[in-house]
């Protein structure tokens, strides 16, 4: 027995759908859309913020139009907060795909880059080893 195929509003339907509109329920249901507008948000940022900037900072979330950014260091938060705020909001409005209202920095841990490699680590208070 074969069963009547439905469309997406759980209608009967002979006529094939839109490859479209089930790709569209397939983003929707995977959390692809969100993943693709946040790949776009952090570069919009990168771009924004410049490389020195954006390698001592990560996004954190988005709730409500307010884009929390986890910063580094202390120095860089205020200045960043108090100096930059203003400038990093509109260009981040002219250029995000996501609508942004505010920003929020905070201290956080920041993950070294990837492609930055790590200090050797020396034994020793003078920096011999095996003394």
């Amino acid at each position: 027995m074969r069963y009547p195929k439905r469309n997406s509003r759980g209608k009967e339907s002979s006529a094939p759908e839109l490859l479209g509109e089930v790709l569209s329920r397939l983003f929707a249901a995977r959390g692809w859309g969100r993943r693709t507008e946040r790949l776009r948000l952090e570069q919009a940022w990168a771009q924004i913020a410049g490389p020195k900037v954006a390698a001592s900072t990560c996004l954190g979330r988005l709730q409500r139009g307010v884009l929390e950014v986890i910063v580094g260091n202390s120095i860089l938060l205020q200045e960043l907060a108090h100096f930059q705020k203003r400038q990093l909001l509109e260009a981040l409005q002219a250029r995000s795909p996501t609508p942004v209202t505010g920003l929020r920095f905070r201290i956080g841990a920041i993950a070294a880059p990837k492609d930055v490699p790590m200090p050797p680590v020396t034994g020793g208070p003078r920096g011999k080893e095996g003394t």
